[in-house]
This record gives C-alpha cells, structure tokens and sequence, in this order.
C-alpha cells in the first residue's frame, strides 16, 4: 500500500463529523437512560398499586397500610441500581440490528439483580418492606422497561426506513463476503443504514447484484480509503475483504480508529473465522485452535430433557390440530398422510424422518426431471412454485406445518427441536469436510439459521450458522431459536 495515500495530510479526521456523530450518540444514550428510568418507575409504582390498592395477593391490613410517598425513595433506589446494571450489561450499547430478546434477556437480568441488591439493603438497614411488593415490583419493572424499549425499536425502525438518522456506511471488499453484506444492507433498510459504496481491487463483480436493481456504487480502490471517509460522510466502515489481505485488512483497521470512525469485520464464510477458534495460553505463548462441540455431558442431559417435556406439551395441546391436518390431507390428494424419507443423523446414522405429506404420491420420482429449474445452491434441493406441491401442502409449508410429526423423531431420540435440519444420504454425499460437523449433534426441527433467513441463505451460510450453534450452545439460545421460530412461521419468510 502507498504510504503516502495514509499520511498525506489529508487524514486528519474532520472534527465537525466527528462531533456530530458523538453528539448524536450521547443524545440517544441519555433519552434511553430517561425512558428506562421513566418506565422503570412506572413499573414499580404499578407493583405498589397491585399490592395496595388493589391488594392482589393478600389482603392489606390497615395498620401496614403506607402511602406510596413511603415508597417513593425506594423506587428511585431500585430505578438507580436498575440503570447502573443495565449500563454494564451493555445494554445502551447493542449494535444496530440487535434482537429484541436480546434486549429483553439483558433487561430481566437487570431487574432481577437490582430487586436482589435492593432487598438486602432493605434488610441491612432494617427497613419495613412487603415482600410481594417487590415480587411485583420485579415482573411489572422487566414488562414495563422492555415494552417501552419494544416502542422506540418500532418507532426507530420507522424512521431508519424513511431515512432519518441512519447511518452512512461504506464496505472495503468486493468479493463474496462483501457483495453478501452490500445485499443485507440494501434488503434491510430497518438496520438504520445507508450504503454510501464500496472500495475494491475493481469494479465487478459486486457492481452488478441483480438486474433489475440498482448496481452498487464503486468509489475505488481499498487504498483510496483516505481520500473517500470525510467527502462522503462516512459513520461506519465493514471490512469484507478477503483471507490474503490480511495486510490491507489491518491497515484500513488501523485507519479507521485514528480517526475515530466505528468499523467491524465481515470474516470470510470459506476460511477459519474468529467465533470458531478458541484462544488458549501455553507459557505466555497464545495458542490457537477449533472449538470443541458445546452439546455435551450434562448440556446433553439438559437439552434432551427440553426435548421430552416441549413435545409431550405439543402432543397434549396440539392433537386436535394434528387429526385436522391429517383429514385435510386425505381429502385433498390420494396417498398417505405422512410421508416419509430416510435421512442423515447424528454420526451419520441413518432415521425416517416423518412429515405431513405435502406433495402428489409420486414427487420424488419427478425430481429428477424438475433438477435443471433448482434454486437452491450446494446439495440442496428448492423450488419455487414447486409443481408437485399440493393444496393443502402449499398451506403446510408456508407456515411450516408440515414439519410437526418430526414431535415423534424427537421423542425417539433421532432429533431435536434445535438443530441442524438433517440431509438426505445424496446431500450429505456431497458435504465438503467442513460440512460434516453438523453430523455431530442431532439434527433439529428449527434452527439458528431457520430464523436468521430459512431459505434465503446459501447453503454454505446454513452451515456457518449451523457451527456456530453447535460451538457456542446454551439452553437459553434453545429458548431464543424457538421464540424466533414463531415469527418466522407466522410471517412464512424465505419458506417454499
């Protein structure tokens, strides 16, 4: 890289830019502070109004009875603590896009710890205080907190698709990492981004996403990167280039936070990314190496007993709706209810994976000849308007009923309700070596990238997600998946 382009006097930051955006930030962090204390409040005097005046509970006795000015000082402790803990759960800092059950985890951590804190003062100063008061306090803090944060999402996903107060953004990469985040950044407008172009080695092949879209704006090389920041307004930088640039990777890094300009890093999905290494130390040396598959010993335990209790809730509750489903079927097509289809599980041990019959009875002999009109890439096997598709099964699929009878598979121990979804022997006969690892746990009814796109995703994008889950597993990102499942079935986003 010409040193000269990086220190030829033309890089020293533009302080009016900076100052705007650090302006624009401390504002926005002191309103969150404002409505989280404000809401807070409100939260707990709801708590003193169920307690006392509507006495939910038990009945108050007169001689306990206190007005809520007795309380008011409490309230402002516990809302004080409340933001303090938020505050370093890093709750005012999330990046843009976060989940909302992102938020709402940190939240009822916060409140759960502040009431804690807050009881054992009370009790070290000995204190009169109405234990169910603060149970109360606890639930209608964490509802009242997270509703008014679910409002200002919606109200700023709003204006970020109007384009007020977004951020402006440019990506230093053309290759497949950074034509995949160009895309994302122009098919999300709710991310609160504006995609100002794109520096790199030349203007293909990311200039050209699509024809009937706009092409992406080329404003040069990586190493023009000086000359482009303070004209064009630049917020924030994404580094997408590829592994055998680390050098230039670095440098542009390096650029970017002397001038105080925020930048992230978009790995490459075929090479070793950072969140599949696990750093160790051996005598000062640091050492580096693949992380090890999170599903084990008691997580096992942990996980197979969510497996048990969800789906024998399912099948009590949901039975109707199964025998409904099977009537349907029946009606709208000859051939049986189910269908099912031998696949790869956990180590590659065979199972029969069971599913509502979508298609005509004789759909699998057809693939072979629908194989040109394929949309999907790697092994899979996806088309749009799928001609063998049913009725009935068009409705199944588009809100994923059709993958209810896996509730068997689980209880048999063949799957899980997260997971990798499982392949066919002809998929995984063609899965690279890397691939391979979602072979080592069971395979799953929804998944991290079911929510994160479904079938919008390359294949090779399902299967970095699918490692991450295996690598990074808790029981509370089971609850996340699942959460976010509803949604994405309710909507039918990237199913067919």
């Amino acid at each position: 890289m010409a040193k000269r382009l990086w220190y030829n006097g033309t890089g020293s930051p533009s302080r009016c830019g900076l100052l705007s955006r650090r302006v624009r930030r401390i504002v926005q962090h002191i309103g969150l502070l404002c409505l989280d204390a404000a809401t807070a409040f409100a939260g707990f005097a709801l708590a003193y109004w169920l307690r006392y005046d509507l006495q939910l509970g038990r009945a108050v006795l007169e001689i306990h009875y206190l007005p809520f000015r007795n309380f008011s000082w409490i309230g402002l402790t516990l809302v004080a603590i409340l933001l303090i803990l938020l505050e370093g759960r890093g709750l005012y800092r999330l990046p843009r896009g976060a989940s909302w059950l992102e938020s709402l985890s940190r939240i009822a951590e916060g409140s759960t710890l502040a009431v804690a804190i807050l009881v054992v003062l009370l009790y070290a100063t000995r204190t009169y205080y109405t234990r169910l008061l603060y149970v109360y306090a606890w639930f209608t803090i964490t509802v009242a907190v997270a509703a008014g944060r679910a409002a200002v999402a919606r109200v700023q996903r709003w204006l970020w698709r109007n384009g007020v107060g977004v951020e402006r953004l440019l990506v230093v990469g053309n290759g497949p990492a950074g034509l995949r985040v160009m895309q994302s950044i122009r098919d999300r407008p709710d991310l609160g981004y504006f995609l100002v172009g794109y520096l790199g080695q030349e203007p293909e092949p990311a200039d050209h996403p699509n024809d009937d879209e706009e092409p992406f704006r080329y404003l040069g090389r990586p190493e023009d990167l000086p000359l482009v920041l303070e004209p064009c307004r630049i917020d924030e930088v994404i580094i997408a280039l590829p592994p055998g640039d680390h050098r230039l990777a670095l440098d542009v890094a390096n650029w970017c936070q002397q001038q105080g300009i925020d930048f992230r890093i978009a790995p490459d999905l075929f090479e070793m990314s950072f969140d599949r290494v696990d750093i160790a130390e051996l005598a000062g040396i640091p050492l580096i190496g693949l992380k090890e598959v999170a599903i084990r010993g008691w997580n096992l335990v942990l996980k197979r007993a969510l497996d048990i209790a969800l789906s024998l809730f399912v099948l009590a509750v949901g039975w109707p709706l199964f025998l409904i489903i099977a009537i349907a079927i029946r009606l709208d097509s000859p051939g049986p209810v189910l269908f099912r289809q031998k696949r790869i599980g956990r180590r590659g041990r065979p199972f029969t994976l069971l599913k509502f019959r979508t298609m005509h009875a004789n759909a699998e002999a057809e693939q072979e000849r629908l194989a040109p009109l394929n949309e999907a890439t790697g092994p899979l096997f996806k088309i749009r308007d799928d001609p063998r598709i049913t009725r009935v099964g068009r409705v199944l699929r588009r809100t994923s009923l059709d993958e209810l009878p896996q509730v068997f598979n689980i209880l048999m121990g063949e799957m899980s309700w997260v997971g990798p979804r499982p392949g066919t022997p002809g998929e995984v006969a063609q899965y690279e070596p890397w691939h391979r690892k979602r072979l080592e746990v069971l395979p799953g009814l929804t998944g991290i990238w079911q929510v994160s796109g479904r079938s919008d995703l390359t294949f090779d994008e399902m299967v970095r997600l699918d490692l991450y889950y295996i690598e990074n597993w808790n029981l509370w990102l089971d609850v996340v998946i699942l959460l976010r499942t509803i949604p994405a079935v309710i909507t039918g986003r990237g199913a067919y």
